[in-house]
């Protein structure tokens, strides 16, 4: 039997960036499908280069871009300031929607800036969470408490219900921590003479290659030899040590998994309630079309529940292509089915109700479900993520990423802690 003092599960962005980093010389990275990448994929077809979604990286953290672009040379990276609109009525509002409610027609402005000052002015008769906000159990509740129901209704709750593709009210009321944008009363009036739209990802980075050359950045630095592809994982024998894939058994020292939380749960046979485990399936179609398409626009939100998409992005204007390039996306409930050639005649018709497709013609698609896409975060899910995952830690497993952490994190994320666990496992 074969023996590593550290075994990786997955060649994603978390899984390699492990490796990347560790001391370990005789670490394995194990990936089920035949490439790396994960849903960092990247797909060039007819002249197009789209990746598995849009995955475009903000960077906080020099050193790690640093790291990344020293491995890229010869590779084209722009850095662009994102321009990004929600539309609204067949216009486009500044993102977020919540600073620029002034941008809406005269009555839906007056609603949403009725709504705010009364939801912002009752937090004072109401619980509060110690950092002055009123104490809200859900998504909803909080979304609804801080910015009243004008805003909410016209674009907080529908568009982020077609992302989720659940009830806002299930979720936890910090489901996406950070990168939520949040605006407090002054924020929003000020905005409204001095403009300020700066978020989390006000600027990101592409290369011309698309996505993966990030990931074959990290690549660079595992070891030849150090990456099993299709090999899935089957089962864990935590008390030995000892997987089980697909073509051997392998003992380990040390396991780090990027696989989603819940299917590791179940290869490690540790008790729990699956239910606990929620998430949803975005389907993303990858469109090119024979001509260019709107200018000055890098990706735009569309919250009407009778438009089939929650988002459509632009590769096109980052290079500045001469034909439109697209990724447009669509959430799904888990136990969806999804029949994507079905869908796409319903795309296009809604591309062109949007004036987004104007009598173009396309000429090259493809498209990939991702499932899971985004994860639910709950009180419950949060809570049970932490007790199991301290179980498994004992054990000498450990579980990062978005899918392993069940959270809302960035790419960048994943490699700060990817490279934080591999010091520390180092260390031991």
């Amino acid at each position: 039997m074969e023996s590593v003092s550290l075994l990786v599960v997955g060649a994603g962005i978390s899984g390699l960036a492990t490796a990347a980093f560790s001391k370990h010389q005789d670490y394995l990275v194990l990936e089920k499908d035949a490439e790396i990448g994960g849903y960092c994929k990247t797909v060039k077809q007819d002249g197009f280069v789209w990746d598995y979604s849009g995955h475009f990286f903000h960077f906080k953290h020099p050193d790690i871009e640093a790291w990344l672009r020293e491995r890229m040379v010869g590779q084209e990276i722009r850095t662009v300031e994102k321009k990004s609109f929600i539309h609204f009525r067949g216009a486009q509002v500044d993102f977020p929607f919540q600073k620029n409610i002034h941008q809406l027609p005269k009555e839906d402005f007056i609603e949403c800036l009725v709504d705010l000052y009364f939801a912002r002015s009752s937090d004072v008769a109401r619980p509060a969470d110690g950092q002055g906000a009123k104490a809200d159990e859900s998504f909803r509740d909080m979304l609804l408490s801080r910015f009243g129901a004008g805003i909410c209704e016209k674009f907080l709750i529908p568009y982020n219900e077609k992302l989720y593709a659940c009830d806002l009210g299930s979720l936890d009321k910090d489901a996406m921590g950070r990168f939520f944008p949040h605006a407090d009363l002054t924020d929003i009036i000020r905005n409204m003479r001095d403009r300020d739209n700066a978020s989390y990802n006000a600027s990101f980075t592409y290369p011309q290659g698309g996505a993966i050359e990030y990931v074959n950045a990290i690549m660079s630095r595992v070891r030849p030899g150090g990456v099993a592809t299709s090999e899935p994982l089957l089962a864990i024998d935590t008390e030995k040590r000892v997987v089980r894939t697909s073509k051997r058994q392998i003992r380990y020292e040390q396991l780090v998994s990027s696989m989603p939380f819940n299917q590791l749960l179940r290869l490690t046979g540790v008790t729990h309630e699956p239910a606990v485990y929620s998430w949803n399936k975005v389907l993303v179609f990858n469109l090119g079309f024979d001509r260019k398409g709107p200018k000055d626009v890098h990706w735009l939100y569309f919250p009407e529940r009778e438009t089939s998409f929650y988002r459509v992005g632009f590769y096109d204007n980052i290079f500045e292509g001469d034909r439109m390039s697209l990724y447009v996306e669509l959430g799904y409930d888990k136990d969806a089915q999804v029949d994507a050639a079905a869908m796409l005649p319903r795309v296009l018709a809604d591309l062109e109700k949007a004036g987004i497709v104007q009598g173009h013609q396309l000429v090259s698609h493809h498209s990939v479900v991702m499932d899971p896409a985004y994860v639910h975060i709950t009180r419950k899910s949060i809570r049970e993520r932490a007790r199991l995952g301290e179980i498994l830690e004992a054990q000498g497993v450990h579980s990062i990423g978005r899918y392993g952490g069940w959270t809302y994190c960035s790419i960048e994320d994943n490699i700060v802690e990817a490279r934080a666990l591999a010091a520390k496992l180092t260390a031991r």
